[in-house]
């Protein structure tokens, strides 16, 4: 009986100790990392940097002429008719570079007043508009962004026009107009639109 107990003991060390030294082995194997062979995308990180608009002058390119534009535009039929009536709608239609203050038919109805004219006179009076329609044209092109401010400006009949920081256009006679709309491009110029006509001293 003793020997079956001492055997049963004998037993139950060895493999208490067996245990421990299998616990202790597979503690001190290292543990390999898992290999995948997915592709791992990294997302852009965000910029900070400000964003480029695009010069919309070199998104659009003009295709008619100063003439042309005034013709097109139901705000100018005045202006246009005008032009003709002087003989300055082929000019205004010729290569070249020029600045044109474009008063709107609206702008006309005060003149019409003012002359005590209508329009159909003032039409017929081409020595007038000889004289006024120049009095619009800068013989060079001037974008909004390159207005000389408080500056006397030559214009084509040679009187001058001076413009305030605040688009507004005083004449020769003391009369002033607002510019309405700027950098209408054409092939030979650029046209800004006024609401009042300019006169000359």
């Amino acid at each position: 009986m003793l020997k079956k107990t001492l055997l049963s003991l004998a037993i139950a060390t060895t493999v208490l100790s067996l245990a421990a030294c299998n616990k202790a082995e597979k503690a001190a194997d290292p543990v390999e990392p898992e290999v995948t062979t997915e592709e791992v995308v990294v997302a852009p990180a965000e910029t900070t940097d400000p964003v480029v608009a695009a010069d919309p002058a070199a998104e659009t390119m003009a295709t008619q002429s100063i003439a042309e534009i005034a013709a097109g535009n139901e705000n100018l039929t005045i202006l246009t008719a005008a032009l003709k009536a002087a003989g300055l709608d082929t000019m205004m239609m010729d290569a070249g570079e020029y600045t044109v203050f474009a008063p709107t038919d609206d702008a006309f109805a005060p003149v019409l007043t003012k002359l005590g004219v209508t329009k159909e006179e003032l039409l017929a009076n081409t020595d007038l508009l000889k004289k006024i329609l120049p009095y619009h044209v800068l013989p060079m092109i001037v974008k909004a962004a390159d207005i000389p401010f408080g500056t006397d400006v030559a214009t084509v009949n040679g009187a001058t026009i001076n413009i305030s920081d605040a688009n507004v256009i005083t004449d020769g006679s003391g009369g002033t107009a607002t510019i309405t709309g700027t950098d209408i491009m054409a092939t030979n110029g650029v046209i800004h639109t006024i609401d009042a006509v300019l006169m000359p001293e």
